[in-house]
């Protein structure tokens, strides 16, 4: 909204829904997104509210505010097409601190509300606004504990002497095979085809090889 203008006020039966999800896999399957528009509409019916537009976000992280479908949901409740933008829950909003308080004081300045249903925050209200704030903390404080228990747990297991990552499959006899074709001229495109033709499995039991396969098992004969 440009500033000095006016915001138009809005009818406060009137609300946007926001959604996210942050793989492109739950946006493809519809499952995250099908169950959060539920949530929003159950209580849109109960507490009279018309949701007049919906906005997604998918396979974008909650950790900034900079993504398409919330700017433009923050457009519908700045210019006053909406009194409110709700989602299901608050880390579909943002998972940060310093996020949700920007939000929140964007809401209070704009005279605009925030509501996410998962923790009851409404910031028509002062405990809502205390609560999202509450909230907010407390799960970025949970994601750092997870964060640093699985680093410390991944530092005993090195220092045990236990490999990381995935383990490689692949026998010697077929990495022998493709570092002879290479090395005769061969290239990745026609190795592929040969190990395809020959029904030869790849390193994790796949059936098809691809040039991309080829030169990363080659290279780590190198490398």
């Amino acid at each position: 909204m440009a500033r000095g203008k006016k915001r138009v006020q809005a009818d406060p039966s009137n609300v946007v829904g926001y959604l996210r999800v942050s793989t492109e896999e739950q946006g493809h399957s519809g499952l995250g997104l099908a169950a959060q528009r539920a949530t929003i509409e159950a209580e849109a019916e109960r507490r009279g509210w018309t949701v007049i537009g919906w906005h997604v976000d998918s396979g974008l992280s909650g950790k900034t505010l900079d993504r398409p479908a919330l700017t433009a949901a923050l457009a519908d409740v700045e210019e006053g097409r909406a009194a409110a933008l709700v989602a299901a829950k608050l880390d579909r909003l943002t998972r940060s601190v310093a996020g949700a308080a920007a939000l929140l004081e964007r809401a209070q300045r704009g005279g605009w509300a925030v509501v996410a249903l998962d923790v009851g925050v409404d910031t028509t209200s002062a405990s809502g606004e205390a609560m999202a704030s509450m909230m907010s903390v407390f799960a970025q404080l949970e994601r750092r504990l997870i964060c640093d228990r699985t680093k410390a747990a991944l530092a005993v297991k090195k220092a045990q002497g236990v490999t990381l990552g995935r383990p490689r499959t692949m026998p010697a006899t077929v990495v022998g095979r493709i570092v002879a074709e290479r090395e005769t001229g061969e290239g990745w495109s026609g190795i592929a085809r040969g190990l395809n033709a020959d029904a030869v499995p790849t390193a994790h039991g796949g059936a098809c090889w691809h040039p991309a396969t080829v030169r990363k098992a080659y290279l780590g004969t190198v490398g």
